[in-house]
């Protein structure tokens, strides 16, 4: 785990005036902790930096949001790297540098986020309002809970890492908490968010109806249907700020940002560049086209019956390449789409289906559907109607990372992608971390 000592500043170029405003600011190099949040600059300076660690290459700029959709059934790998084909084959080694990225890149900003919850509240400075501080710290409890979801549903129950740290070692002698143990760290974190936060919109910056949105999530996960309708029920009737763009592509076409589509964004810029599209676009684009969507994808989605008008998010070049769409851009500004009103559909469907709340769950499912461009789905029963709902999700969230994580909370990935070992349904703490920290147990089976 490497965790940060320095804040490191600017997340990119938004549209939103406001977020201009906090992101558009020249970058200091690095900074002593002891010189960190000690006034309102400062601790928005380190807000800055926290936001920019979850766009970071490691974590939703690339190799996290990899791991998600590689792992799945959409997505085949077109390069050389052995350590990439492990996801596919559901093979990853302990020794993967894949993973050993992400998890230093998750705990990096789970320790940013760490130093503002500790350090904001403390800070006197009269031009420091207390709706500030509550704002700031709000946005960091929410990227932490963010943060240790993705470690759960990565690799199961992980080291909870609460204070700031300075140096990889300073974690060392934290036990691994159980699955259930972080996920309650989550909701403790979401619960803090709520509270602190203004009920506002903004989609390049956590707000209370961010946290919304992800406990939305978050209460699918655990199999809390109620909830999950609940929280899900208050972005969708919200229509004057959230709400389904058409067609499919209306969302990420056209150079387009910030739509009405997006719940929360990460954005990008021509000098903080993201990593995706390089690897979807194909060399006659200037990628290098390292993941492409696989040929049974290309027959679902381009089959107007079940793909509709999501055939946007793939191309095809002269020569014949398929390649994925969502990431075009050059230089690659692309945005990284953490959270969409379209999973908000498909949350308080499945939540609705599992309460055997037919017709509501069919009127959601229908949403999205139609969106789409496709005729209401026939499916009839609670079982008929669950598998319309997973099928819409692979199709409608091909290329961002959901299916394996879909897969493995249904407990499905045996019967669709033939991982009968549960073992492998979790991914192995990286070795150096295993191998510089004895009190982490590594998962089963690695």
């Amino acid at each position: 785990m490497n965790i940060v000592k320095y804040i490191v500043l600017v997340l990119a170029v938004v549209s939103l005036v406001s977020c201009k405003k906090f992101l558009d600011v020249e970058p200091v190099d690095s900074v002593t902790d002891d010189q960190t949040i000690v006034d309102k600059t400062s601790a928005e300076t380190a807000t800055r930096g926290l936001y920019r660690a979850l766009a970071g290459d490691g974590y939703y700029g690339l190799t996290f949001q990899a791991i998600g959709y590689l792992s799945g059934d959409n997505v085949q790998w077109t390069g050389s790297q052995s350590i990439v084909q492990q996801f596919i084959t559901h093979n990853v080694r302990a020794d993967n540098a894949y993973i050993a990225s992400a998890w230093g890149a998750i705990y990096a900003t789970i320790n940013r986020a760490n130093h503002i919850i500790a350090k904001v509240p403390e800070v006197t400075d009269p031009l420091f309002t207390q709706n500030l501080k509550n704002q700031l710290t709000g946005e960091a409890y929410f990227v932490r809970a963010l943060a240790y979801f993705d470690l759960a549903r990565t690799w199961g129950g992980v080291q909870l890492a609460l204070t700031p740290t300075n140096s990889a070692s300073d974690k060392n002698g934290i036990e691994r908490s159980s699955p259930a143990e972080t996920y309650a760290q989550v909701l403790s974190d979401l619960t803090t968010a709520e509270q602190l936060l203004p009920e506002t919109t903004n989609r390049y910056r956590a707000t209370r109806k961010t946290v919304w949105a992800l406990r939305a999530r978050f209460h699918l996960y655990q199999s809390e249907w109620a909830l999950a309708e609940t929280y899900a029920s208050r972005l969708l009737g919200d229509a004057a700020n959230y709400q389904l763009v058409k067609p499919y592509s209306a969302f990420f076409a056209n150079n387009v940002v910030a739509t009405p589509e997006s719940i929360f964004e990460l954005s990008y810029s021509a000098t903080y560049t993201s990593g995706h599209r390089n690897q979807w676009q194909p060399p006659a684009n200037n990628g290098t086209r390292q993941w492409a969507p696989n040929d049974t994808f290309i027959a679902l989605v381009n089959d107007a019956s079940i793909g509709g008008n999501r055939n946007a998010m793939v191309a095809k070049t002269s020569q014949g390449l398929w390649y994925g769409n969502l990431y075009y851009r050059s230089p690659a500004t692309d945005p990284a789409y953490i959270l969409r009103i379209a999973e908000q559909y498909l949350i308080r469907a499945e939540a609705r289906a599992q309460q055997k709340k037919l017709t509501e769950a069919l009127s959601d499912l229908n949403a999205v559907r139609s969106r789409a461009g496709l005729t209401a789905s026939t499916a009839a029963t609670q079982e008929e109607i669950l598998l319309a709902i997973e099928n819409e999700r692979r199709i409608e969230f091909a290329l961002e990372p959901h299916r394996w994580f879909d897969l493995v909370r249904t407990k499905r990935a045996d019967d669709v992608l033939g991982v009968t070992d549960t073992n492998k349904w979790v991914l192995p703490f990286p070795a150096s971390e295993v191998l510089i920290d004895k009190s982490l147990e590594q998962n089963f089976g690695y």
